[in-house]
């Protein structure tokens, strides 16, 4: 059985930092590209990671504020925003797009991106009250549209 060591505010805190991540990664594909095509679906992504972040501050303000139980809560926080930084959309990106990124691998990259979050929030939802795992599985849903579109693009890229 799990321990609950977290709040489905502070869920949702990381969630509004990985989808300003998101928003900055597809809008500088988006920068970058010369194909209309991929400049517009970019675009269209980096739209959608707005929305969701608007979605999750949203639900966030619906719920009850988190303070995590650690001595040192500022610690802990910086913690879960050096991981949405680091792992989901990490700081490397821009050196991964200063190189001639194609449909192809930036699609990819998008994928990757999308499954560590759906990755991270299917584990966490386990550390969260019972009652408040329903919120998890909005923000799961939601990462979820972005793995379909980004793969039935891949798919098409590939000539499937």
């Amino acid at each position: 059985m799990y321990k609950v060591f977290f709040g489905a505010s502070e869920i949702f805190q990381f969630a509004v930092r990985i989808e300003e991540n998101g928003e900055k990664f597809y809008r500088k594909v988006a920068d970058l590209s010369d194909d209309t095509n991929l400049k517009n679906l970019f675009t269209f992504l980096a739209d959608e990671e707005a929305k969701h972040k608007q979605t999750f501050g949203e639900l966030l303000s619906k719920i009850e504020k988190y303070e995590p139980s650690e001595a040192y809560p500022d610690e802990y926080f910086a913690y879960l925003r050096a991981y949405a930084d680091q792992i989901v959309f990490p700081s490397m990106i821009d050196k991964e797009l200063d190189k001639k990124m194609n449909s192809v691998s930036a699609v990819e990259f998008g994928i990757r991106r999308e499954l560590d979050s759906i990755l991270y929030y299917l584990e966490v939802k386990n550390l969260v009250p019972e009652t408040q795992r329903h919120l998890i599985d909005s923000i799961i849903d939601e990462e979820r549209s972005h793995f379909l579109k980004l793969s039935n693009l891949w798919k098409t890229l590939q000539g499937e």
